[in-house]
């Protein structure tokens, strides 16, 4: 029996490999490997060390790539906005949390980056985390930063 998946399934399914990828974004698949070094992209990765890219990967990329490339940010710029993003707030973290919370103690990397050994996110695969899944999209951290200012 074929079931259809929802849009959401669509769009996270790990269906480009890092060639595939590059070539989409049209940038070298060194480029790419620097971009998750950075902690910019977590790519799903098979037992076979293979990186594979979804739609929502790639819609990502592009927004790291027109942050860079038109806006010109650095990728230290574009580190420090993912820090911005609460997500000691989406995650619902308790005082006690955040006070351990390296994420929420730091302004120079996003919170998929750390190792979260002494929290909540210890046993979460930051890849399906909501504060990384739902703000891949460049309106969307504007969104939820210019939100929580007001």
């Amino acid at each position: 029996m074929i079931t259809e998946l929802n849009e959401t399934e669509n769009i996270n399914l790990p269906l480009f490999p890092i060639s595939s990828a590059a070539k989409i974004l049209d940038i070298s698949v060194h480029t790419l490997r620097m971009y998750e070094k950075e902690g910019l992209i977590i790519p799903f990765k098979k037992e076979s060390s293979h990186r594979l890219y979804s739609k929502a990967d790639i819609d990502r990329l592009i927004c790291i790539r027109k942050a860079i490339n038109e806006s010109k940010i650095s990728i230290a710029g574009i580190k420090s906005i993912y820090s911005l993003i609460p997500c000691w707030e989406i995650t619902k973290c308790t005082k006690n949390d955040r006070e351990i919370c390296e994420a929420f103690n730091s302004h120079t990397k996003p919170c998929w980056t750390f190792e979260h050994s002494n929290n909540p996110c210890g046993e979460k695969d930051c890849r399906l985390c909501d504060v990384y899944s739902l703000y891949s999209e460049c309106g969307k951290i504007k969104e939820l930063i210019t939100n929580c200012v007001k």
